[in-house]
């Protein structure tokens, strides 16, 4: 979920290369829960800077309506020690950069996938 065009279909042909299903995408963290609650996915790449609700109150609430989601955020921040443990506390399952997103998504993805997290 991402509010940025180009980002998405970044990440969906990046998605699809590796035979990873798309169940559903937004713009902004109220399209992320609607979608979340109408399709219930496996798991949520979310970005931190959303309009409307940002990743961080999204997830929130993602934890809420759909504690079996796994989130995992794919923002520009840097994956600091101290912004894994936030992310984590927020019930979040990890953070990949979108710099290296090119060689770390897919295997986070998998990782999480493969997990019963």
């Amino acid at each position: 979920m991402d509010d940025h065009d180009i980002a998405r279909n970044s990440v969906r042909s990046l998605l699809n290369a590796h035979a990873l299903s798309i169940c559903g995408e937004a713009q902004d963290g109220k399209q992320a829960l609607d979608r979340v609650k109408a399709l219930k996915p496996d798991l949520v790449l979310l970005d931190i800077h959303m309009p409307v609700m940002n990743g961080i109150e999204t997830a929130v609430e993602i934890r809420s309506i759909a504690p079996g989601t796994k989130i995992l955020f794919l923002t520009v921040q840097e994956c600091t020690p101290e912004a894994e443990a936030a992310v984590r506390l927020l019930g979040a399952q990890g953070f990949v950069n979108k710099a290296s997103a090119g060689t770390d998504l897919i295997p986070a993805l998998k990782r999480l996938l493969e997990s019963e997290v």
